[in-house]
Order: structure tokens, then sequence, then C-alpha cells
């Protein structure tokens, strides 16, 4: 089984940056697909970005490519997403999410993708 607790989230000014963390429990960390997925009120929950298992390869929306970064530590079952130079429409319910099966090397990013999830935490950002 697998669980994911998301955290770091926060309220900033336009500009600001936080540090998301998310822990995952699960017997095979390592091999896991992660990425962080937000949600804004009335809107559909999307992709933000995701990384491999090892850590060599990541992908991003376009919307945050240049100011947010996902990052993992193996060694302490989290992962996190680095959010940078925020602004107001980056105002969400930012979630975690893991994708434990086997995956060929090409981009997931769909909800339906992923197999467990977090409760997420918000993040605010205002003007």
């Amino acid at each position: 089984q697998v669980q994911l607790e998301e955290s770091g989230g926060g309220w900033v000014q336009t500009g600001g940056s936080l540090r998301l963390s998310c822990v995952v429990s699960g017997p095979t960390f390592n091999n896991y697909l992660l990425a962080w997925f937000r949600q804004a009120p009335g809107k559909e929950r999307g992709f933000v970005a995701a990384i491999t298992p090892g850590g060599s390869n990541e992908y991003y929306r376009d919307s945050v490519k240049d100011r947010f970064t996902i990052s993992r530590d193996n060694a302490k079952n989290t992962v996190y997403l680095h959010v940078n130079s925020l602004k107001p429409e980056d105002t969400a319910v930012y979630y975690c999410a893991a994708k434990t099966s086997y995956h060929v090397e090409r981009t997931y990013t769909q909800t339906y993708d992923y197999d467990y999830w977090g409760q997420g935490t918000p993040v605010t950002v205002s003007s």
C-alpha cells in the first residue's frame, strides 16, 4: 500500500516562493514515477510536473517550466516541488501523486495515469 502526505503550502505574495514536500510511504519508493498536480477553484485538476524514479528525467507544464522545480530524495522517500516567482494564477491546491506500476519512457500528464494521491496542500498567491 502507498500513502502520500503533502506539506509546505501557504500564503505568499506575487513573486514569492515555497517548497512543497510529499512524503511517500511504500515498499518500492525508488521505482515510483512521482508527480505534482494542482487544482484551482472551479477548474479541473491539471498536471504540473513529474520526475522519473531515478530522478534523471523531469517534465513540466509549459506555464511553470521556468519557475518550478521538481526533485526527489529517495533516501528520504520524499518528492519536492520548489515553486518560485509565484503568480496569482498559481493559486490552487497542490497534490502529489505516484504511479507505482511499470511504465515506459513517455510523459504521464493525466490524472488517470496515477494510482495514488495525497490529500493536497493549498497554495495561495496574492497580488
